[in-house]
């Protein structure tokens, strides 16, 4: 481990998100150096390389690792290739910053946390919204009494993609992506409810595949209730013109709401005082001082304040597991119609392997799901 010295990063999968990992990377230049990426697109390879002068295309992971023994490597590539390319990275003896969703499946999960080791390496997966600083502004008012209990809570990840979007061959397959809206889309989102208001304790759900020709869904509802008491709404789809991405929380005191697409300012959080509530006291509540967007580049600086210490990042171990586990319990109750509790999913449900169980593309009431 290099503590004091600039990191030698490589980046795995130059497609779009890369160039999210490239910009986090860039505001942290001081610390970080890309050194290499790798890419089955040579063309694609040798076009990223381009922009970061000091790395060096690969067309395989394995010569990387080998010849460049990196620090750190983003995983940028479809998620039926996680598991197996964070458990080379690890084994390698660098850590792995991997983007969502982090893997198919619980048990795929476990796999790569069997890999670290204490002390590191450790893998993180990207859940940025969780680092905005208007996010952290909620926590520590909720934390402070500010707002009272939270009681009711909206999730809504309602976004639009066309059939060419589904045209690239691993979308909307069980075996490639792992799931549909619910795991590729709104698993942000419902990690960020998590992140807000703490652990869940049951689900109920239903999906269903109403206009796109794929295995798994392209909408999704459920019923979440909080080890706090909070029930909350959950709805992720691709079947919405009218796009966003909104949280709502009413508690107490106050209903927040955060209204946005991709990313959030602190000016997408809106508060709105209970009638009981004086004007004086909602003083603080108007957001904090450093207005930090959520990114990858805010994201990515516990991960190496993390990786200098020596310590655990956020994002990974049982903190990363949380909302996969989530998402695996709603596609258990939508496929068999019952609640689903926090912890129920284990090496011996047919739901720990795969996120549709053992009924992988059968007909269920008449919906292929």
């Amino acid at each position: 481990m290099r503590t004091g010295k600039r990191l030698r990063v490589a980046v795995v999968g130059a497609g779009g998100i890369a160039k999210s990992h490239w910009a986090a990377y860039e505001a942290h230049r001081d610390d970080v150096e890309v050194v290499a990426v790798a890419d089955v697109d040579e063309a694609r390879a040798a076009a990223f390389c381009a922009e970061a002068a000091s790395a060096k295309p690969y067309l395989d992971l394995d010569t990387l690792l080998a010849e460049q023994e990196p620090d750190l490597v983003s995983i940028c590539t479809p998620p039926g290739l996680h598991v197996e390319q964070v458990k080379k990275v690890l084994e390698s003896g660098a850590w792995a910053w991997c983007e969502k969703p982090p893997c198919r499946s619980l048990a795929e999960y476990d796999e790569i946390a069997a890999v670290e080791r204490d002390g590191g390496p450790y893998a993180a997966f990207v859940f940025q919204h969780r680092f905005g600083s208007a996010a952290g502004h909620f926590r520590t008012l909720l934390a402070d009494g500010e707002l009272g209990h939270p009681l009711v809570a909206h999730c809504q990840t309602t976004w639009y993609r066309d059939a060419g979007y589904y045209a690239v061959p691993w979308r909307g397959r069980w075996a490639s992506e792992g799931g549909g809206p619910a795991m590729g889309h709104g698993i942000h989102q419902m990690d960020l409810l998590l992140h807000l208001l703490g652990d869940w304790a049951e689900v109920r759900a239903m999906t269903a595949r109403l206009v796109h020709d794929v295995e798994t869904e392209d909408v999704s509802t459920a019923l979440v209730r909080f080890e706090s008491g909070a029930l909350a709404t959950v709805v992720n789809s691709v079947l919405s013109p009218d796009e966003v991405s909104r949280i709502r929380i009413d508690c107490e005191n106050a209903t927040v709401e955060l209204t946005h697409l991709y990313g959030y300012r602190g000016k997408d959080w809106r508060y709105t005082p209970a009638p009981h509530v004086v004007a004086d006291r909602t003083t603080r509540w108007a957001g904090p001082p450093d207005d930090v967007a959520s990114s990858h580049t805010a994201a990515f600086a516990p991960v190496l304040a993390a990786f200098r210490a020596g310590r655990r990042p956020p994002c990974s171990g049982a903190d990363g597991r949380r909302v996969l586990e989530l998402v695996a319990a709603l596609y258990k109750s939508a496929f068999t119609g019952g609640g689903v509790r926090r912890g129920e999913i284990g090496p011996g449900d047919d739901f720990y392997r795969s996120m549709a169980g053992a009924g992988q593309g059968v007909e269920q009431e008449g919906v292929r799901v």
